[in-house]
């Protein structure tokens, strides 16, 4: 799960199809699991709603309505960015689960394509991926999925996916037909920043926000250079490994943060060992 503050965010995640939370601000992401049953989302099968608007259009809303709720505009608001693996426990299950949240107040969500060797997480979303390869989902299944349900939702998606499934499929065809599926992000966390140019010229042709990652190990000078070429928000990882849960959010983090914001002001995602209240509350 992740949670995001205008000016930071940060991933939460759910259990048993392993979705997550995401909320921002700044933005923050957690990855605590909660567990939802799947009955929940037969009543939900009808929802239409508006088109869904950018990352960035989401973001400016978001800040906006903060602004004019609160005296001091210098409190951090909070957005809800949740997650989920596509195909776990099967597509008619995650189509469902997208209206869910969209209807439960979602401000964007994060689709993950299942990989078989997902670097970046943990054991909690590699099994939701091993789970969603078993059953036989690939990308063609999952496009045909978003373009019945996008249409429905009024939050924006933004795909969570491996750069191996994209070269496969050629950048600029990816691109694409996610497009025309009604994407409107992309996070691919196996890629370094001197390897996205395609990747960021073929996701401004088709209008997808490409949104980069910062670790804790970034130097300040290639930081820099990371934000100024993400787009939508910038993904903060919190901690060195992989995601899942774990007990203290590390205590860098507030100093990681003040070092994005005084290089940009564009919202920041905290991701990576965010799973309960009190962490959110250290971020």
């Amino acid at each position: 799960m992740a949670v995001a503050a205008f000016g930071s965010v940060s991933r939460v995640g759910f259990s048993k199809s392993d979705t997550h939370l995401l909320f921002g601000s700044g933005f923050a992401f957690p990855s605590k699991r909660l567990s939802v049953s799947s009955k929940a989302f037969k009543s939900m099968a009808a929802l239409t709603a508006a088109p869904a608007v950018g990352i960035s259009e989401t973001f400016d809303r978001l800040r906006k309505r903060g602004q004019e709720a609160e005296p001091s505009p210098s409190e951090l608001k909070v957005a809800l960015i949740p997650y989920i693996t596509a195909g776990d426990p099967d597509l008619l299950t995650t189509a469902e689960a997208l209206k869910v949240l969209d209807s439960c107040g979602s401000d964007i969500i994060e689709l993950g394509l299942p990989y078989s060797d997902p670097l970046a997480d943990g054991p909690v979303i590699q099994a939701a991926a091993t789970r969603s390869l078993a059953r036989g989902t690939n990308f063609d299944a999952v496009i045909s999925m978003l373009r019945e349900v996008l249409p429905q939702l009024s939050c924006p998606v933004s795909l969570f996916s491996y750069y191996n499934p994209i070269l496969k499929r050629g950048i600029g065809k990816f691109m694409t037909i996610i497009k025309d599926a009604g994407v409107q992000g992309l996070v691919v966390p196996d890629v370094p920043l001197e390897e996205t140019e395609i990747l960021r010229m073929e996701s401004s042709k088709n209008n997808i926000e490409l949104v980069l990652l910062k670790t804790p190990t970034t130097p300040t000078d290639r930081m820099k250079s990371i934000v100024s070429a993400s787009e939508g928000f910038v993904y903060l990882v919190s901690s060195v490994g992989v995601t899942g849960i774990r007990t203290d959010v590390s205590a860098r983090v507030q100093t990681l943060l003040q070092d994005i914001k005084q290089a940009t002001s564009k919202p920041v995602a905290v991701g990576f060992s965010i799973s309960k209240p009190e962490h959110v509350k250290q971020i």
